[in-house]
């Protein structure tokens, strides 16, 4: 028996000494503090336009959504600025435990990342609101980071954070199942939540395209939000391999909503789209509706045996789920399953 009781003594002795030996991973989701911004009156950094440069500082974060307006930095507009064709320049030294980090970026127009001078991300283009991961490995800290940024027209977005995924000591990195202190969660996340997975789709509508799913528990950062359906919000998320929409009727925020951008989608941009050569016959009176869903707004009613012009569809395991039409100068969706279709459906474009 005492033989037993000093083993079990011994053995908590270890574990205790492992405990104490092993550091604590810290989890952080962080967009940084105290950043530097220097604005140009053009797209190149000043190389063109020198003299606009407006510097400011003590900016917590870069998390901004300007939409179509100027930019807007600490409560204020930005001195010299335009709506469109601005550039800016961020700087910040961050204190970051060593380690292996994800830093997630997001921009409308383009983007460059450097990490102790050295570019780790380069998307310095013209593009829509585009989000990138870059894993990078911190071994020591403090840490200079630059972000530069360039705004096109139409929309003004950037948002940049990043996400320790696993600590090091001593430059060993640390593996097995150290202890986890919860920080502040990520300022803006969502996850799905009383399903085991979303329905990932090309667009804001139930009747879109199905691409994939999403599944329950793990936090993704929300690129934009849509509510054109009408009744939940649906949020653009990138899983990694695609990027798609998924309805928020089963989804937990964490964070203010107000901060995800809202974002139209090309189901709002195809309406002129061009007849193909193929028609889509109802076989009962079908609703027609402004976009793919039974959630979306009726246009009007199509009579049995009407001929329409298709030109669009979506898909859903493998077969057609709406088709888009145009009758009578108006153009919506119906439902599929109720329709015979007349012509190459090949040629009609799948969104």
């Amino acid at each position: 028996m005492k033989r037993n009781r000093s083993a079990l003594i011994a053995v908590l002795i270890v574990v205790t000494l492992i405990i104490a030996i092993v550091p604590m991973l810290t989890v952080q989701a962080d967009y940084g503090t105290n950043w530097t911004g220097t604005f140009y009156n053009d797209t190149t950094l000043g190389t063109t336009n020198p003299g606009s440069a407006q510097t400011i500082g003590g900016i917590n974060g870069l998390n901004f959504n300007w939409g179509t307006g100027k930019p807007n930095v600490n409560g204020a507009d930005v001195p010299g600025m335009g709506t469109d064709n601005f550039s800016a320049r961020f700087t910040s030294t961050q204190n970051l435990t060593p380690g292996q980090y994800n830093f997630v970026v997001s921009s409308d127009d383009g983007v460059r990342l450097y990490v102790n001078g050295a570019v780790v991300l380069d998307k310095f283009i013209g593009r829509a609101l585009t989000t990138d991961t870059v894993s990078v490995s911190i071994t020591t800290s403090p840490v200079n980071l630059t972000v530069e940024y360039f705004e096109g027209i139409d929309q003004a977005i950037l948002q940049v954070q990043w996400f320790l995924t696993s600590a090091t000591t001593g430059g060993t990195q640390v593996f097995g199942t150290p202890a986890v202190v919860a920080t502040a969660p990520p300022a803006l996340t969502i996850s799905v939540s009383g399903v085991k997975a979303e329905a990932l789709r090309t667009g804001p509508y139930l009747g879109a395209s199905f691409i994939g799913e999403v599944a329950a528990g793990t936090p993704i950062v929300p690129l934009a939000r849509n509510k054109d359906e009408g009744i939940y919000n649906w949020y653009l998320v990138n899983t990694g391999t695609k990027q798609g929409w998924i309805s928020g009727r089963y989804v937990t925020l964490t964070g203010d909503i107000n901060a995800i951008p809202l974002q139209s989608t090309i189901f709002e941009q195809i309406d002129g789209a061009p007849d193909v050569g193929v028609l889509a016959v109802p076989r009962s009176v079908m609703n027609l509706r402004k976009r793919p869903s039974i959630r979306s707004a009726k246009l009007m009613e199509i009579a049995w045996g009407a001929e329409t012009v298709l030109i669009g569809r979506t898909i859903q395991a493998g077969k057609n789920f709406w088709l888009q039409v145009r009758y009578k100068g108006q153009v919506g969706w119906i439902f599929a399953p109720f329709v015979s279709i007349r012509g190459d459906v090949n040629s009609v474009p799948i969104r």
